[in-house]
């Protein structure tokens, strides 16, 4: 399934309140990268967006790709189509530049288990211990941690300290998955989960694993860890990218959200790619619409604010961060760009 809108048609409201003509999609893609170009604005898509999203942006990608666009963007504006915490990240990169996120709908139920209430509560149970938290966590959790950490680095992030015990937060699939790469840590994991990845189970691995008997199952340790440890691969948003573009094999079921594997899809059509269903979709994921982000661009609305007396402390895990996983995040290419995709100008 792949979650586009097509041949529709949008109603908007211009800044003084006067209604845009209706459009089709196409119209819609032209008038947002016509204003981006006006306002020297870039536009961050995460993977997980609708493919229509994706089409409209100027770097596509997973957080981490994300983040370094950020890091290293020369815009006046960032919008930022993923969830809010993504959209605070690029913030805490860029703290005088605008950044908008088109639907404040669009949040993450993982960051949300957490609370600096709930960290400073686990920490008082671990003193002295370093946290490592998931960017998957607000900008006051990130504040209240020593370094913040991507699915795609953690491993390295975690095994950077020299300390044996470490406490690590929200994601606990995530947490475990760290864990039993480096068992000479000890590693106490909050109990977070992500609701979309959590929902596919061992059995519907079963059922999938029979209905492509010679599928390679891939898995984002996000996932619960009886799921995972289902799958003859695990790894993040782009490792898992990366693994079924350079795979010689034809056939791939996806344990991770839906718009990953659209994209996939799109991009290896001479691939049988398939996830499970349910389809595992993050509703958050899809507010984004193209419609809000040519309301959020026209009236700058749903600018990203930050609290002054968290952004530095913030801001300093996610430097950190960099510092232990990359020597220079702004020029290292060495990374995951994003999918390669079609040119995005008008």
């Amino acid at each position: 399934m792949v979650v586009e809108i097509t041949k529709q048609k949008h109603d908007l409201q211009n800044g003084n309140g006067k209604t845009i003509p209706q459009r089709d999609v196409q119209s819609l893609k032209e008038e947002i990268r016509k204003i981006v170009k006006e306002k020297n604005a870039v536009v961050l898509t995460h993977i997980y967006q609708r493919l229509e999203v994706q089409d409209i942006a100027d770097h596509i990608g997973d957080s981490l790709a994300l983040s370094r666009a950020a890091a290293r963007t020369n815009a006046d504006i960032i919008v930022f189509c993923g969830v809010h915490f993504m959209a605070e990240t690029a913030k805490l990169l860029n703290p005088v530049k605008t950044v908008l996120l088109p639907d404040l709908q669009s949040g993450c139920p993982m960051a949300d288990m957490i609370s600096v209430d709930d960290l400073r509560a686990f920490k008082a149970e671990h003193p002295g211990a370093p946290v490592v938290c998931y960017v998957n966590s607000s900008a006051g959790v990130k504040a209240e941690s020593d370094v913040c950490c991507t699915s795609t680095n953690a491993v390295q992030v975690v095994s950077s300290f020299k300390e044996k015990e470490v406490l690590f937060v929200p994601d606990k699939g995530l947490g475990v998955w760290v864990q039993e790469r480096l068992p000479d840590k000890k590693l106490h994991i909050y109990d977070g989960f992500c609701p979309t990845h959590y929902q596919i189970t061992p059995k519907d691995v079963f059922v999938m694993r029979e209905k492509y008997p010679e599928a390679v199952v891939v898995a984002h340790p996000e996932c619960d860890p009886e799921v995972w440890r289902l799958a003859d691969f695990v790894g993040s948003t782009s490792q898992i990218y990366k693994f079924v573009s350079n795979h010689s094999k034809e056939q791939f079921i996806i344990l991770s959200e839906q718009g990953l594997v659209a994209r996939m899809q799109r991009d290896m059509s001479h691939k049988t790619i398939v996830t499970t269903f349910p389809l595992p979709l993050c509703p958050n994921m899809k507010y984004h619409k193209l419609e809000s982000v040519l309301n959020s661009l026209i009236n700058n609305v749903n600018e990203i604010e930050i609290r002054a007396d968290v952004f530095q402390k913030a801001a300093q895990t996610i430097t950190k961060m960099f510092e232990i996983t990359e020597s220079d995040p702004a020029k290292n290419t060495n990374l995951w760009e994003g999918p390669r995709k079609q040119a995005v100008e008008a």
